[in-house]
């Protein structure tokens, strides 16, 4: 994956993961924000949580049309300027009153149209950067590196969150409430960091921002070099792609449980406390040198040479070392906050990625590997077996309201569930989240790429949109197997429907 990438990658990347490690530090603790500062119902917290990221995924197709006619180039660094006011508004502990609410709501339409500026115009600034043919055969793995970036930001967020909140709550005496704006902070001082990045290397992408203009006047020539499709193709690739993000829909309202139900199982159903070798992974440095000991291992088996090989074995050697360093050292147990939850996803999906691109090269030596459509089917099938361990290992628990209030709060579940939930949840959106990216710009027909990609989008901010009603559901006392159950439904008919219509999405793909 690493091999012959553009210099321009690793700072588009970074600038990246900064921006990404300041929303997802702000994401962590938002929903709990909303209840601990304003005193908002279950049901309220959640849909505001779930419009704003209806918002963060909408506005990107408005952030797109405005680069069509600005340049990408300026809306990204106008995007990061508008996000890092949002953040600042957000930081400002104001109370608990109408203003304070008001400044919030600011806030957050600030941060979701400054993402929608930044976010996929970034994307496309990293796709031109593999016009060059000697960069083109690696666009796929460039993405992936890309897309790793975001979830190494993502990882260490939860983290900085806590920490952060501790630090203020125990060194200033700052209440509960106040402190959530401490972790809000973080997120503007990583977006200083990621303008830094974004400036300070310009250099290695600057031909992209300068081709722009070239671009626009050579799109009349560029269009002759397609293959025209008839209408009636036109017209079934689209119908595919829509059938597709009417199922992308319900992963998404799924998937983004994780800030939503699972963070409120996590604060009121799961253990509090955590000893012996599970406590070590809600120390992050102990989940990177496990993904140390993932990719060195790949470095042994696949390094041409023998200084390659050597280097790989020392960091192996190391990162287990330091493992078991980690574990003699342990002194008792560890607590175990509701947000630190969120760090397993990234992490799994920076550990798994090179895992699941070999698995997936062997399958097509071979001629087995499923196409994308049938992974996105897969992904399907696996996020319905998150849901229903989750309503498994939920059998014989308290109702919501119950459990919620502290007098008659009854047992706490091991934060095994909520880990391997994770885990399983990774490996359907590594089945369909890049994948369903790359059928988008596979299948879309030329003239309609910019809109196909914008529908991705808004297929996506629509789930969002709907992580409310799991919400909802908990507010009304709703029993813990009826919610995951109507989750674990909703994403095993979406698979039945994608392999219902498979025919079809594999003839255009």
């Amino acid at each position: 994956m690493f091999e012959n990438q553009p210099k321009g990658l690793w700072a588009l990347a970074l600038a990246n993961t900064g921006e990404r490690f300041g929303y997802y530090t702000m994401l962590a603790v938002f929903l709990l924000y909303l209840q601990a500062n304003f005193g908002y119902a279950t049901g309220t917290a959640s849909t505001i949580y779930s419009t704003f990221l209806m918002m963060v995924y909408f506005l990107p197709i408005i952030g797109g049309i405005a680069a069509d006619k600005f340049g990408f180039g300026k809306m990204v660094t106008s995007g990061i300027f508008i996000m890092f006011i949002g953040y600042l508004v957000l930081s400002l502990p104001l109370g608990k009153d109408m203003v304070a609410a008001g400044a919030m709501g600011l806030a957050l339409v600030l941060i979701a149209f400054g993402t929608g500026l930044f976010k996929g115009n970034l994307q496309v600034m990293v796709g031109r950067l593999y016009d060059e043919p000697k960069y083109a055969q690696n666009r796929d793995s460039g993405f992936s590196l890309f897309y790793m970036a975001i979830n190494i930001g993502a990882m260490f967020a939860p983290t900085a969150a806590i920490k952060i909140m501790d630090w203020a709550q125990a060194s200033l005496g700052v209440s509960v409430e106040d402190s959530y704006h401490f972790a809000f902070a973080v997120a503007c001082a990583s977006l200083i960091v990621s303008i830094a990045i974004y400036y300070i290397f310009g250099f290695t992408y600057k031909h992209v921002l300068a081709s722009e203009t070239k671009k626009k006047d050579d799109d009349s020539l560029e269009r002759k070099d397609f293959n025209e499709l008839s209408p009636a193709e036109t017209k079934e690739r689209i119908v595919c792609l829509c059938l597709v993000f009417a199922v992308v829909i319900f992963f998404w309202m799924a998937f983004h449980q994780n800030g939503a139900t699972l963070t409120l199982f996590a604060r009121d159903y799961t253990q509090t406390t955590s000893e012996g070798l599970q406590s070590m992974a809600f120390d992050v440095r102990n989940l990177v040198a496990c993904i140390f000991v993932v990719y060195a291992s790949f470095g042994l088996a696949q390094s041409k040479t023998f200084k390659g090989k050597l280097i790989s074995l020392g960091v192996i050697v190391a990162a287990i070392s330091y493992l078991f360093y980690a574990y003699n050292a342990l002194e008792g147990a560890v607590d175990v906050k509701a947000p630190i939850f969120q760090q397993f996803n990234p992490c799994y999906v920076v550990a798994l990625t090179p895992v699941s691109v070999a698995i997936f090269s062997w399958l097509n030596k071979i001629g087995k590997e499923p196409t994308s459509p049938e992974k996105i089917g897969l992904g399907m099938l696996v996020a319905a077996l998150g849901f229903v361990w989750m309503a498994v290992g939920s059998m014989g628990l308290e109702l919501p309201l119950t459990q919620g209030d502290p007098a008659t709060e009854g047992t706490r579940v091991s934060a095994n569930l909520l880990i391997s939930t994770y885990l399983i949840l990774t490996f359907a959106e590594l089945l369909l989240s890049p994948i369903g990216i790359s059928f988008v710009t596979k299948v879309a027909p030329p003239k309609y790429a910019g809109l196909m990609m914008g529908l991705w989008f808004g297929a996506t901010a629509i789930g969002n949109q709907l992580v409310m009603l799991p919400g909802i559901m908990w507010g009304q006392n709703l029993s813990l197997v009826t919610i995951w159950g109507v989750l674990a439904g909703i994403c095993l008919l979406s698979a039945v429907f994608i392999f219902s219509i498979i025919k079809k999405l594999n003839k255009v793909s």
